[in-house]
């Protein structure tokens, strides 16, 4: 977890679970990737059904 931590956003678990700054600043990335990944996904979902 640390390692997959440390790759996805550049810092460790620890200091994570340390700075409340850190740990906004992670959400807020993970919240900005879910919403793509939605954007995509209803994108895709739509040309599916358009035929396109």
């Amino acid at each position: 977890m640390e390692k997959a931590m440390f790759q996805a956003h550049g810092i460790g678990y620890a200091l994570y679970a340390q700075k409340l700054e850190q740990r906004m600043m992670v959400e807020q990335e993970r919240e900005q990737d879910y919403l793509q990944g939605r954007r995509i996904s209803e994108e895709m979902r739509a040309n599916l059904f358009l035929g396109s």
